[in-house]
């Protein structure tokens, strides 16, 4: 039996195989769709990952916190447990189970030369099962993320691969859609492919956005505009003839589409803009690298976000900004007008469908409009495209070439604070992004006893710690935003409440034992359970932090003994112990 399942494998192998060579040379005729970049995706290749009518809560490359959003999130009508299946056929190359993200997770590769994903998933099917749980207990631990070989999980077109849930990091039940590019890994609006989201709606525009660079880098007080919209139907208008600017101009826009009217806020395709019937600049969410993501901080009004929770999608390009989105520029997309003439400029907005919304208005240059952008004082320039280093009496930083998306004057001040280790030291501001973490070092103003020099954290005073190392006279650590910092020690273990479980209980007849846990500073790092020594599968969801372990065959009739044990990013450790029967 053994003999005929690997013959039958190996024989899949090989047809995949023959499949990847075969696609290589029939693209062309399977491909319909257009990208921006002129790149032809297969439109007939894939099914839909669900068996319900398509509607969705979030659409590729939408708008979401530090990220774009990475695929097509679909409607479950609030419900979990509807069969996923595999849209296309492939095989499993990878499984993943993480605490908050994508939860539960696989990945199929294709043999032309793509990657579907799936996620926050409630479960998999018993053979997928089966191989995460052999892998969880031989690894003994809840979150995996591991390949697998082509021979190991093949999968045909339509199989039930898993059923739609509500894991990770999810705000409903839905299921997250996705598929890569197999050899970079970018993720491609799937919609390319020829799944079919039925759209009719053009985008909406709500307002558009005058900002005055004149030479200054794009920062919180650049100043700006704010103009209302009106219109519908594709067709929207200003209340005012012409838009008087000096000097060296930007624009933004704050626009959505949506499926259908009255659905969500969804994200627009491409957004176009033209000088005089000249494109200017254009983004369009074709595909991007995840390693770039978090420049949607600059390709929108970050500032405005914190301050007023206003999505604006700037029309102009910092220097610092890697995102591969933009298809056109011409000077950044920054106008400069010298002339006394009105010019023409437009807006063109589209989904991935076609739908498409236009803003007409006209500009003219007025040198009598005196608008002054300003940057704020700083002890020190640093330039988004060089290495920068700041070294005070208590304090150093260094930031990384790549990690600014425009030059800054670094600001810097502290000040006492007598409760902690620490001066309070404000490095710039919260309103400035950056790409990526940066080094920091804070010496402390207080003795910190030798035995607590492993529990040091730097917080921040907008929230979050970063878990620290002390060496050299120093507490290091990571941050990932500018913000006030100081030292504190994290020296509380985290919390065990049992929910369902007490010492010397009966549990015969219930299901599983259920946890809450919750740490106060650094964050749960691990956790482990036992049962009579040996190691159980505890699963854990974040969003409600509740841990549970399932009862299965392991677990037989009689009395047990249960060790639970939490470690936080600080290796402070909780056990709670009890016995129990079955």
């Amino acid at each position: 039996m053994r003999l005929n399942r690997t013959t039958s494998t190996l024989t899949y192998f090989i047809a995949f195989l023959s499949g990847t060579v075969l696609f290589l040379f029939s693209t062309k005729a399977l491909s319909q769709s257009l990208s921006a970049d002129n790149t032809t995706y297969p439109s007939d290749f894939f099914r839909p990952p669900l068996d319900l009518p398509p509607a969705l809560a979030g659409s590729f490359g939408e708008i979401r916190g530090n990220h774009f959003h990475s695929g097509l999130d679909y409607r479950t009508n609030q419900r979990e447990g509807y069969p996923v299946y595999a849209v296309a056929d492939g095989y499993i190359s990878r499984l993943r189970v993480q605490i908050g993200g994508f939860g539960n997770a696989l990945y199929i590769t294709h043999p032309n030369g793509f990657t579907s994903v799936y996620a926050h998933l409630q479960r998999f099917n018993d053979r997928i099962t089966q191989t995460l749980r052999d892998l969880q207990y031989r690894k003994q631990t809840y979150d995996v993320d591991f390949p697998l070989l082509p021979i190991e999980i093949p999968v045909k077109k339509g199989e039930i691969i898993a059923w739609s849930g509500n894991t990770g990091s999810s705000g409903g039940p839905h299921l997250h859609f996705e598929i890569r590019d197999t050899q970079t890994e970018e993720t491609i609006n799937p919609q390319l492919f020829g799944i079919d989201i039925p759209d009719k709606v053009k985008p909406q525009i709500t307002s558009l956005v005058i900002y005055q660079l004149n030479g200054i880098p794009f920062n919180p007080g650049t100043s700006k505009r704010s103009l209302a919209v009106s219109g519908s139907n594709g067709n929207y208008q200003l209340s005012v003839p012409v838009i008087h600017i000096n000097g060296e101009t930007g624009f933004g826009i704050v626009t959505y589409d949506q499926q259908f009217s009255g659905g969500n806020k969804n994200g627009v395709y491409s957004i176009e803009l033209e000088l005089d019937g000249q494109l200017i600049y254009a983004s369009v969410l074709e595909r991007f690298a995840f390693s770039n993501s978090r420049a949607i901080n600059s390709h929108i009004d970050y500032p405005a976000l914190l301050l007023s929770r206003s999505t604006i999608q700037k029309s102009f390009i910092e220097p610092g900004n890697p995102l591969g989105i933009y298809k056109k520029e011409i000077n950044r997309g920054v106008i400069h007008l010298t002339d006394d003439a009105i010019h023409e400029m437009r807006y063109i907005i589209k989904d991935v469908k076609g739908n498409t919304s236009v803003l007409e208005f006209r500009v003219k240059n007025d040198p009598d409009l005196i608008i002054k952008s300003k940057e704020a004082p700083g002890v020190k320039k640093f330039s988004y495209n060089t290495d920068n280093e700041f070294i005070g009496e208590t304090i150093k930083l260094r930031i990384p070439k790549g990690l600014l998306y425009n030059d800054i004057n670094f600001a810097y001040s502290k000040t006492s604070h007598s409760p902690g280790f620490s001066d309070r030291h404000t490095l710039h501001s919260r309103l400035t992004p950056l790409h990526s973490n940066f080094n920091l070092w804070i010496k402390p103003t207080k003795e910190i006893p030798a035995h607590l020099k492993n529990k040091v954290l730097l917080l921040n005073t907008s929230g979050g710690a970063s878990v620290g190392v002390y060496e050299d006279g120093y507490v290091k650590a990571s941050p990932r935003a500018f913000g006030t910092y100081y030292i504190a020690l994290d020296t509380i273990a985290p919390r065990i409440t049992p929910l369902n479980i007490s010492d010397g209980k009966q549990m015969t007849g219930i299901s599983k034992m259920s946890f809450k846990i919750s740490d106060n500073l650094s964050g749960i790092q691990t956790f482990r359970g036992t049962v009579d020594g040996q190691w159980i599968l505890m699963e854990y969801d974040l969003k409600t932090s509740t841990l549970w372990h399932t009862f299965d065959y392991r677990t037989a009739p009689g009395k047990h003994l249960l060790q639970l044990t939490v470690i936080d990013r600080q290796e402070n450790t909780r056990t709670y112990t009890a016995s129990f029967y079955k």
